[in-house]
């Protein structure tokens, strides 16, 4: 199967028409024009200082609460390297993203999933695992178009979150790269702008609404802990990369972010609406919940239907997906994630009718 055939739902990168290439090439001269010394210096480890204050102006809060990282990936490794000791425990979802449990399982954090429901994570689950004696270092959230669930956070959820950090005493990682990329409903407030009491850590990243090549995420919370943080930054690498950076804050502070957020959006929301449609059509007894933004759906599939089988039938048809056990500490093996990003409207419908007839050989 060569790459022109394939159909792969299986990584969360915008396909390249959804990517403002001239705004970026534009973007660059005028961070060059503009900044040429402090676009081509080591900076400083907390990143490029204009994109710093307006990362800080957008989330309301003073710039020594900002650190710019290599992703949010990397913004996620910081707060978990700095945080979790081995045999701490640490509160995820279920399911959650897979290199977050990578990483919280190579620290040798004990990682507790609590289930994710339709509305975000089961807070009386985690209520009653609270009340057993577990005390979480923190709990990892994702609050909108979870990765890889696709569901968001209700609002009454966020607040109950925050009484539970306040009344257990643990931090609240919100790690939200998607929240911008919002095609159905109001956008919910996020539990950084509500939290009074130094509870919550948040984490976005400019990969989704620009695009993935410019790696620029960043991590916002106390300023003592981000402080910490960027001296271990100081001797991990000196500073991020300020070309990078550079080039996202002309971007943003030209308002293209907001034209690029439009355009990802649009596109991304026609994709998901088409990729629903499908799996109705062709996967009779799939679930799904229908995500309101973001990148990816989740599909539980029958039961007699086995991924680990799935998965090589998928791919000798030319269709890549993701097991939903990759996801999981245990169980997911009769569910798929399915990203929408990279696909091109007129792929979505071939790629599930492939995925089906690949469900009916393995039942067979």
């Amino acid at each position: 199967m060569t790459a022109e055939q394939l159909i792969s739902f299986a990584r969360g990168a915008p396909s390249l028409d959804i990517v403002d290439v001239e705004g970026l090439k534009a973007a660059a001269a005028r961070a060059f024009d503009a900044d040429p010394a402090g676009v081509t210096a080591y900076g400083t480890s907390v990143g490029y200082l204009p994109l710093r204050k307006w990362i800080a102006d957008k989330h309301n809060v003073s710039p020594d609460q900002v650190i710019v990282t290599n992703g949010s990936l990397q913004a996620d490794a910081f707060l978990f390297g700095h945080l979790v000791k081995p045999g701490d425990d640490v509160v995820v979802e279920k399911p959650t993203y897979d290199r977050t449990l990578l990483n919280l399982q190579n620290l040798g954090a004990k990682v507790h999933q609590v289930t994710v429901q339709p509305d975000g994570i089961d807070v009386d689950e985690l209520r009653t695992l609270l009340e057993s004696g577990v005390r979480p270092k923190l709990a990892h959230i994702i609050p909108n178009y979870q990765n890889p669930a696709g569901v968001t956070l209700s609002a009454e959820k966020r607040r109950t979150l925050l009484a539970l950090a306040a009344q257990y005493e643990f931090i609240i990682f919100e790690d939200d790269p998607y929240v911008d990329i919002r095609f159905r409903g109001e956008p919910l407030p996020s539990m950084l702008s509500q939290d009074t009491d130094n509870l919550v850590v948040h984490a976005s990243s400019f990969t989704k609404t620009v695009c993935p090549g410019v790696r620029v995420g960043y991590l916002v919370g106390p300023a003592a802990l981000i402080d910490a943080i960027a001296k271990k930054a100081t001797n991990l690498y000196i500073s991020p990369g300020m070309v990078s950076e550079a080039i996202v804050h002309q971007f943003c502070v030209s308002g293209d972010i907001e034209k690029s957020v439009q355009t990802v959006s649009a596109a991304l929301g026609e994709r998901a609406r088409v990729l629903a449609e499908s799996i109705r059509k062709h996967i009779p007894g799939a679930t799904f919940t229908e995500p309101d933004g973001g990148y990816f759906l989740w599909v539980d599939l029958p039961e007699d239907i086995d991924v680990d089988k799935l998965f090589p039938a998928a791919m000798k048809k030319g269709v890549a997906v993701v097991k939903g056990s990759d996801f999981l500490l245990e169980g997911g093996r009769h569910s798929l994630r399915l990203a929408y990003s990279a696909v091109t409207v007129g792929q979505i419908d071939e790629g599930v009718r492939r995925i089906a007839d690949a469900i009916e050989e393995v039942r067979g």
